[in-house]
């Protein structure tokens, strides 16, 4: 039983959340709060599994994120929903909350074919290279998207939240608070499971020293392009979430700004420990949120003693000063993050036989 504990007081908290959600106890703003979190969350770990595990420097993560947007949102449309794009919907609208799983799984194909892409050329590059190409995929994406009219090109996609209404006609809950907490769970699941596995140790053996992994029989092509479409194909369930809880989406949204938030969050955390990003992420959305009410009260303070022309609103400038100024003093004074290479568990020996995913 105790082997389960994590995996049982994450379903209890979960559940709780629902609940709470459903009677009215949280408000949109909360709900979206908390659901934004789990995004990051997934976002985070999977791009931590390249980063931090595999140690190469992925600087266009969010491309990926994109991809999924994209897919799940046409998918989400077209299957379930009446819209002037494809007409009338291919499937039943009450079949939504059975099949939006799918739409989910989809998503993070064709985003994971996008990484399969990225992984191909970085077999022989490292470093700076990698991280030359991975901006590259970054901006290809969004030019790509920008340039296809038929999905909105730069004016962006919406129409998801009729899937919701659709999930809602059948059984009205908080179905999107429930899929984020699925999938959050179901990814650092997937994660954990892979990273201890016998075929995962590849992995950190590819960071510690990719010519000795080789020389020991581990295939450093396979490894590295199977961490890839795993770390690009959450990223695009992530993407995918996150344009349902919207309603809408645009590729902007994913620019570099995106990655870099992946990469704070990462680096917060510790290369190489799935908690320490799962609490950088957590503390990074509130972080977000805080400068979200904390900026424009500055904005407010320093027109009343006229430091600033009324014109200019300091809280669309700073927030993206101070993300990545984040980084920077991270990688100064603590570059291997909260908890490094190690789990919670490592600094709470106790509590080990308790928090462990199985």
């Amino acid at each position: 039983m105790q082997r389960y504990s994590i995996n049982i007081l994450f379903v209890a908290g979960a559940v709780c959340l629902v609940l709470a959600a459903q009677a009215g106890m949280l408000d949109n703003y909360v709900l979206t709060v908390l659901m934004f979190m789990g995004i990051n969350v997934i976002f985070a770990t999977s791009l931590g599994l390249v980063n931090g595990y595999m140690g190469e420097f992925s600087c266009g993560h969010a491309g990926f994120m994109c991809v999924g947007a994209y897919v799940g949102s046409l998918l989400s449309v077209a299957c379930f929903t009446t819209n002037k794009l494809f007409g009338a919907p291919l499937l039943s609208p009450e079949s939504a909350p059975f099949l939006f799983p799918l739409v989910l799984l989809a998503a993070g194909l064709a985003a994971a074919l996008f990484g399969l892409l990225v992984a191909l050329p970085s077999f022989h590059t490292r470093g700076d290279y990698l991280a030359i190409i991975t901006i590259a995929a970054n901006y290809i994406i969004i030019s790509i998207v920008e340039n296809i009219d038929f999905i909105g090109g730069p004016r962006g996609f919406s129409g998801m939240k009729r899937t919701m209404n659709a999930m809602n006609g059948v059984l009205e809950i908080p179905w999107m608070l429930i899929w984020v907490l699925v999938v959050t769970f179901a990814s650092i699941l997937i994660l954990h499971r892979l990273v201890t596995s016998t075929y995962g140790k590849g992995v950190p053996a590819v960071c510690q020293n990719e010519i000795a992994a080789e020389i020991m029989g581990v295939d450093t092509n396979r490894v590295k392009t199977m961490a890839f479409m795993v770390s690009s194909g959450l990223a695009g369930v992530s993407g995918a979430l996150y344009a349902h809880v919207y309603g809408y989406v645009n590729a902007q949204a994913f620019n570099i700004l995106k990655s870099t938030e992946g990469m704070v969050m990462v680096y917060l955390g510790g290369m190489g420990s799935l908690s320490g990003v799962i609490m950088a992420a957590i503390a990074f959305t509130l972080l977000v949120e805080g400068l979200r009410f904390a900026l424009p009260a500055l904005d407010g303070l320093l027109h009343n003693l006229n430091l600033l022309p009324a014109s200019y609103e300091v809280s669309q400038v700073w927030k993206w000063v101070l993300i990545p100024l984040c980084l920077v003093l991270l990688m100064q004074f603590r570059p291997e993050g909260l908890l490094g290479n190690r789990e919670l568990s490592h600094y709470f020996p106790r509590l080990r036989r308790f928090f462990t995913l199985k």
